[in-house]
């Protein structure tokens, strides 16, 4: 039979909708960082928000010594610029200084807040691209993840930032995939409460099914402010992962709204929502607004794709550190992330 223009269309169209295999979806990174060694020098840098004392700091250099590794502070720690820990200009070079020292082998955001947006026009991409590191970090530190990801292209963390809890699974995570270059299948762990039925930490699949694609996301807020911009990735076949902290219902349906007229939600092979920490507002005590779970619905369902809420990522005290860039697997059923290949050479 003669296919028509139509006919390749609707075959074309049948094709895309299927999560499993597609182009985007099976490629791996161009790159990956090395893997970490005991004793390897850790650069600590502050992209974002400044920290408010000098103790925050010692915590961190404390908690990576414990790890076996050795921090570097970026010459910016300590500066302040407003809110901000120093200019775009000097938390840019100090973002720059740690990618180019070859004593350097990994880099941790100190912390987050809000600023490393802004630095992105001032990074050395060029140099950056040719330097491949673990960088490490979350909240904020999407913006350096996702940016890496559209212009250098190698595999970056989303894990605890360098002031975080680090817990003892948070280690744990951490150091199976910068020092062992494992491939675990990540499951939520099992809730502690006193209850016959455990409501911690329970996943709630919003479409079923299972899914492969390269990891893409953080959080949310953050990543919608790329939309438009030179450093958001192209998301065809990927499986994007989202979290938030402090933000109203409405403003989740906003920001998820923009995402999917911006394109970004129909390209996709997969969606895993992470933890909405203290994400409440519209709904408190109004049984006529929407809940979280039904704007997840809503926008994430009718993708056609697998997708779940839930998972153990975000700002909590301890949580799973995934590879940005990294190929993984999703089962919405199970309520698990199944990382493909190591992160790191």
């Amino acid at each position: 039979m003669k296919m028509t223009r139509r006919h390749i269309m609707a075959t074309l169209a049948t094709a895309m909708a299927l999560p499993l295999p597609s182009l985007a979806a099976t490629r791996g990174p161009a790159t990956k960082p090395r893997r970490l060694h005991p004793g390897d020098i850790v650069g600590l840098i502050e992209p974002a928000t400044a920290s408010d004392e000098a103790l925050q700091l010692t915590l961190v250099e404390e908690a990576v010594t414990a790890m076996g590794l050795t921090p570097k502070r970026a010459t910016n720690l300590f500066t302040r610029h407003g809110y901000l820990g120093g200019t775009d200009e000097a938390r840019a070079a100090g973002v720059n200084a740690m990618f180019r020292d070859p004593q350097v082998k990994a880099i941790f955001a100190v912390r987050g807040g809000w600023g490393s947006a802004r630095m992105l026009p001032h990074l050395d991409w060029p140099m950056i691209r040719a330097n491949p590191k673990l960088l490490l970090g979350y909240s904020d530190i999407t913006a350096l993840h996702m940016a890496i990801a559209a212009k250098a292209g190698f595999v970056t963390l989303h894990g605890p930032n360098g002031g975080s809890a680090w817990g003892r699974a948070s280690v744990d995570h951490f150091s199976a995939l910068a020092f062992d270059g494992a491939t675990p299948l990540l499951a939520n762990p099992p809730g502690t409460e006193d209850r016959l039925a455990q409501r911690q930490w329970r996943t709630q699949t919003i479409r079923p099914g299972r899914a492969r694609g390269v990891l893409l996301g953080g959080n949310l807020t953050v990543l919608t402010a790329l939309v438009g911009t030179e450093y958001l990735p192209d998301f065809s076949g990927a499986i994007l992962f989202l979290e938030d902290v402090d933000e109203a219902e409405y403003r989740i349906d906003r920001m998820l709204t923009q995402l999917g007229q911006a394109g970004v939600l129909g390209k996709l092979a997969g969606v895993v929502f992470g933890q909405c920490t203290n994400c409440v507002g519209a709904s408190r005590g109004n049984y006529g607004g929407f809940t979280l779970t039904d704007i997840l619905a809503h926008h994430l369902g009718r993708l056609g794709v697998p997708a779940y809420q839930g998972a153990w990522f975000g700002h909590i005290a301890d949580q799973f550190t995934l590879p940005v860039g990294g190929m993984a697997e999703i089962d919405a059923d199970a309520g698990t992330i199944r990382l493909l290949e190591p992160a790191v050479t």
